[in-house]
């Protein structure tokens, strides 16, 4: 047997010890919690779908997490086996370990955690970290936070420590503080009107060492050991309207990203929201301008990012429509949105029996206008922007209706109609405008009370790239332990390959495990508009999820 797949059954064999040990501590004052996860690939090669060489035989990714809960003290692990991780995962990301260790003092009004900790300033635009496996992100602070409320409606946080960037941790230290005031708690006529208030601001110091970047053979940059951060925002809340309004800025911070140019960063957004029955919409823009911050400035990397930008740009969950997803542009870009849902009462002409959901999403995003100050070369400002002025290039755009029916007690319809443009030179570096069409259509039959049959179909139609796509689906549920699913992504376009996949997948109590095969085409993963690359591949897959 491997080392690797002996390491993978340890770390099992100790998580389920420390399960049953938590099982009989359920009524002390100590409750041990965890979580077992394991997603392995056994690949097999195909040429026909250009599949990368690996290493070994059994590929996977596997965490298992155990947490310690008491009155006041809380502390917690992660072990990690990713010596042979899975396709699209960079090599820094190999290696196992320790991932995350941490120990927390928490009374009613304070909290102090030391090791490994996660933390957001408003909306991100300065400081967001946090772990995403999917996107192989975990851009921990390994350091110091405390969490102080010494009033009613105020909180304080401040913080420090280094970046984890995969097996080690970058030298920048990175230190902030944050505070959040609900005026609503102290003036009393708000309350009164079921009115909410809250002002914030954010700043965040990173300091970095030295590096020797040079712009010619005799020239090398001076460059800034304190970059700055700060951020404000406002947000009112009354019944159903929601709005938000936040602003943030950075000081000089020449890096890899922005070719090491000498010109403040800054973002801006304003965000809208209305809820009542049967009626939402959602109003938001964002613009963004130089605001790559990392803790690293010679390196580019997703776990070295210190702030997140999030898109204006639906997550969809859709095969096809999610084919071309759109990744944030922190260097800078105007976006959009716009999301408004309505439904149709029942027995009226257009909610019919059982009434209509319809959804109306529309995203815009564009370049920023840019106008080249002196040569716009490393060791320059850069470049001079206006800030109400598009530039030339529009980066994405996606119109999408769905409708979302319910024809009798037993079958639920869904359709969508997706219109996208999509500039694949500017997300991936070539590839042009593609514009597609989108159709799908979705079906849910409730055969008895514990069996349920689901079906897609979609097709994509494009004159670029590689042309059309279609996918199928067909998946049954057979409560309350299995789950069956058989599915085709097809080109019939240029390479005419069929990406099919079959699963088969058993729930019991805490335990989850699933069995698949097939092949998994090319493409971007995305989660709020940050993206990972993930190539082909073939074969058996095999994913194990445990909760105590």
């Amino acid at each position: 047997m491997r080392l690797y797949t002996r390491s993978i059954l340890l770390i099992a064999a100790v998580c389920f010890s420390v399960a049953s040990m938590a099982q009989e501590n359920r009524d002390k004052k100590v409750i041990v919690t965890g979580s077992i996860q394991s997603d392995i690939l056994i690949p097999q090669d195909d040429e026909k779908i250009g599949t990368s060489k690996y290493e070994g035989d059994l590929l996977t990714n596997t965490y298992a997490d155990v947490n310690l809960q008491s009155k006041y003290v809380d502390a917690g692990l992660r072990l990690e086996y990713l010596e042979h991780p899975l396709p699209g995962f960079e090599p820094d990301f190999k290696g196992w370990g320790l991932g995350n260790i941490y120990a927390k003092l928490h009374t009613e009004n304070f909290e102090l955690t030391l090791g490994n900790f996660y933390e957001q300033f408003g909306s991100g635009f300065i400081l967001r970290t946090y772990e995403e496996r999917s996107l192989g992100i975990d851009n921990s602070l390994l350091g110091g936070r405390a969490v102080v409320r010494p009033l009613r409606g105020v909180t304080l946080k401040a913080l420090t420590g280094v970046q984890r960037n995969y097996w080690s941790y970058n030298d920048a230290l990175v230190s902030g503080g944050d505070v959040e005031i609900n005026l609503d708690e102290w003036i009393k006529p708000l309350r009164d009107k079921s009115t909410y208030l809250m002002l914030g601001a954010s700043f965040v110091n990173k300091h970095e060492g030295k590096d020797d970047i040079m712009v010619d053979a005799t020239h090398k940059l001076n460059l800034p050991r304190n970059v700055n951060a700060f951020d404000v925002r406002a947000m009112l809340q009354h019944g159903g309207l929601r709005l938000l309004a936040e602003y943030a800025q950075k000081s000089q911070d020449p890096t890899f990203d922005n070719g090491y140019i000498y010109r403040n960063g800054h973002v801006a957004m304003l965000s809208a929201s209305y809820s009542k029955s049967g009626m939402s919409l959602l109003l938001q823009a964002k613009r963004s301008d130089n605001m790559s911050f990392n803790s690293t400035r010679s390196e580019h990397g997703l776990s070295s990012t210190i702030n997140h930008l999030p898109a204006f740009a639906m997550d969809h969950t859709y095969a096809l429509a999610a084919l071309y997803p759109y990744a944030t542009r922190p260097n800078g870009e105007w976006a959009y949105q716009a999301t408004m849902g309505y439904k149709f009462k029942r027995k009226t002409l257009l909610g019919g029996k059982y009434g209509t959901n319809v959804k109306l999403n529309f995203s815009y995003i564009r370049s920023i206008n840019r106008t080249v100050s002196g040569t716009g070369a490393a060791g320059s400002d850069g470049y001079e922007s206006s800030f109400w002025k598009w530039g030339s290039d529009t980066y994405y755009q996606d119109l999408n209706m769905q409708i979302e029916k319910k024809l009798s007690r037993a079958f639920t319809l869904n359709l969508m109609y997706m219109n996208q443009f999509y500039n694949k030179t500017a997300v991936e570096g070539e590839g042009g405008m593609i514009h597609s069409d989108i159709f799908v259509a979705e079906g849910k039959y409730k055969i008895n009370k514990k069996m349920t049959l689901r079906a897609e179909a979609q097709y994509l139609s494009t004159a670029e790239d590689l042309g059309d796509w279609m996918f199928g689906l067909l998946e049954l549920s057979l409560l309350p332990n299995w789950m069956i699913s058989v599915s085709d992504e097809y080109n019939c376009g240029e390479t005419n390959i069929h990406y099919y996949q079959g699963s088969l997948t058993f729930n019991k109590n805490s335990h989850r495990i699933q069995l698949g095969y097939g092949r998994t085409r090319e493409g971007f993963n995305c989660s709020g508009g940050v993206c990972r690359y993930v190539p082909a591949s073939r074969g058996v897959t095999i994913s194990y999820n445990y909760n105590f």
